[in-house]
């Protein structure tokens, strides 16, 4: 076959079945006891194999075997510390790669694998305990995870547990809690589902129940008390809290808290609190068991959460996006938060309520025509999840939504088939429906809006192609609608924001009167509704179109859009206005072109690891 300057031909051949037939072929053996060369006890009972099995799976048996240590002569193998019942499961996985676990073997597999270093298995366990937890066995399985030095699984169950402290803190295996793991609980940077006066409330609770002498209870309570977040609660609070307790312990606990307030964020002085000391005109005006808590903040507590940028959807070098990404200002850094679960839609209306993300409206190409929608969706960051709400009475796009007072209000926009509408209407997020309210006194799409002082302010806008520079406020109360000073330019596609008592419209376009060209404007202008009246505070350095503008922390930011109307020059560059010194800077670009997006601000769970956003490749 083979002749001189012939080629050999070779051909590599592979059999796919070749390692599942090894592994089988020395079960078998195993099973006839064929070949065996090393026993292992555990427990008293006896389980042969094969050395070379076992090495090739196991570190600990690899350095035991072929390492110049004294078990590498011995046939028999003594594990202290091991189960025969896990043993006879990872010899089970040894020879055939299955393994069946359950929650009455799992801890003994877990440390039998830990014990002998076989990774895949641990891994396999505290991936096991992760799909069974819930609130009547999150104690033990923190306790497995820090018996085990499980990292992930620790950080999953305390996760898990601060997510449903309500329900956990309720249920008797709180009770269960090592006073260290209550510890590392209160430390941890998780969002908790209740605000931080119950914080307060469930930790001492524990406290005056557990099973503690006077002197281990009072460095516990010395130590819990430090990571409660004290600026985030109201001396009126804290009184009502400890009203429950014995008074010399109340009164203890009080010092605690203070004591630990100092050097950081004070007390809230909300209300006159008894442990305190109040005087006695403050004791005199306090009626009791008269508490009434103040109405719901934006968001529940901030442990574990961070103020951040979002940027909803918008348009890309590759069209439409649903895409949402956020950046933390303290990094600079764009990720991946979510995707609105919608056809790729844009100029639909955003909002945040409660710290959750309303994307309603809008509108979609399909087979080349444009389709108006009425529909919404619900985006809550602690969840990661979405939840859809009642349809708005009318389609529309190109309008605005805003927060006032607990409820949605969408107002005016483009509708299908009758243009730019002056309706507008109510969302209420208890009933989840929609009524309609007292219309604008005329019809305006592309519009801004903000909420100062329980109103809603309208400003600019389009109306037949004609930019506005009406300036509008509606009184919910007396639902209606009243005109106010008008704008200093006519602005339209502009953003609206409410600071201090005070608005600022930024961003926009108008008509050129001699040329019908779009100009852009490149003020900031302010409103004092106070006196009804509007002053010009700065110019923009680069002025762009369909910018995301949003206000984080004292500062206006303008993220993307682009500078010439005739060709999409783009404006990666994100510039930020400092409203208390009247200074701009520039911040770190964003990864790629966007415009026609919006931004606002929400407050995303610290302990995400999100990928970042790549930047474009033009």
């Amino acid at each position: 076959l083979v002749e001189r300057g012939r080629p050999l031909n070779t051909v590599t051949f592979e059999s796919p079945s070749h390692n599942a037939t090894i592994l089988s072929g020395l079960n078998v053996l195993r099973s006839k006891g064929h070949l065996l060369d090393i026993t292992l006890i555990a427990q008293g009972q006896t389980f042969h194999a094969h050395k070379v099995v076992l090495a090739s799976c196991s570190d600990y048996f690899r350095a035991m075997f072929t390492d110049a240590m004294l078990e590498s002569r011995q046939s028999e193998i003594c594990l202290n510390g091991v189960t025969a019942a896990g043993m006879r499961l990872l010899l089970e996985y040894a020879y055939t790669s299955r393994l069946a676990l359950n929650l009455a073997n799992v801890q003994d597999v877990l440390s039998a694998a830990s014990h002998i270093q076989l990774v895949a298995v641990v891994e396999a366990c505290s991936n096991y305990l992760q799909s069974q937890l819930d609130s009547d066995n999150c104690v033990d399985i923190a306790t497995i995870s820090e018996t085990y030095s499980l990292k992930q699984l620790r950080t999953v169950v305390y996760r898990y547990m601060c997510s449903h402290l309500i329900e956990f803190s309720r249920s008797p295996e709180f009770a269960r809690l090592h006073p260290a793991q209550l510890e590392h609980l209160l430390a941890c940077d998780f969002p908790v589902d209740c605000p931080e006066v119950e914080v307060l409330d469930i930790t001492l609770r524990w406290l005056q129940n557990a099973p503690l002498d006077n002197h281990s209870r009072s460095i516990w309570t010395s130590r819990l008390l430090r990571k409660i977040h004290v600026a985030e609660i109201s001396l009126w609070e804290v009184d009502t809290v400890l009203e429950s307790y014995d008074p010399l312990w109340a009164r203890l606990i009080y010092g605690e808290i203070f004591c630990h307030s100092l050097g950081r964020r004070p007390l809230l002085e909300t209300k006159p609190n008894q442990f305190s000391q109040p005087t006695q005109h403050q004791t005199s005006q306090r009626p009791p068991h008269s508490y009434i808590p103040p109405p719901s903040p934006s968001l529940v507590n901030s442990r574990g959460m961070t103020m951040a940028i979002v940027k909803v959807g918008g348009f890309g070098l590759g069209g439409i996006t649903n895409e949402i990404t956020y950046m933390q200002p303290s990094t600079g850094k764009w990720r991946h938060l979510t995707s609105i679960p919608h056809v790729e839609q844009c100029n639909f209306g955003t909002a945040v309520l409660h710290n959750d993300l309303y994307v309603v409206g809008g509108c979609f190409n399909q087979s080349l025509q444009e389709n108006i929608h009425p529909f919404g969706f619900r985006y809550s960051p602690i969840r990661d999840s979405w939840a859809t709400m009642a349809p708005m009475q009318r389609e529309r796009c190109r309008f605005s939504l805003n927060v006032v007072g607990g409820s949605l209000f969408a107002v005016g926009g483009v509708s299908e088939g009758d243009g730019p509408v002056p309706e507008c209407e109510r969302y209420d997020p208890a009933t989840d429906s929609w009524e309609k309210i007292c219309p604008l006194p005329g019809a305006s799409t592309q519009h801004a809006a903000a909420t100062l002082d329980n109103y809603l302010y309208v400003s600019g806008g389009l109306d037949r192609d004609i930019a506005l520079s009406t300036m509008k406020r509606y009184d919910g109360d007396e639902d209606r609608w009243e005109l106010l000073s008008p704008l200093l330019t006519p602005r339209a596609d502009h953003t609206m924001l409410s600071y201090k008592g005070r608005l600022y419209v930024c961003g926009g376009w108008l008509d050129d009167e001699l040329t019908g060209n779009r100009v852009l404007v490149d003020s900031i202008d302010c409103y004092d509704p106070s006196l009804d009246r509007w002053t010009r505070i700065t110019t923009v350095p680069t002025p762009r179109y369909h910018a995301g503008i949003v206000a984080l922390d004292n500062k206006i930011y303008f993220i993307g859009g682009y500078h010439s109307d005739d060709m999409f020059d783009t404006a990666t560059g994100i510039e930020c206005y400092d409203l208390s010194n009247d200074s701009w800077s520039s911040g770190e670009k964003y990864p790629q072109d966007i415009w026609e997006h919006t931004c606002v601000t929400l407050y995303i769970p610290t302990c995400r690891d999100d990928m970042e956003v790549l930047a474009s490749t033009t």
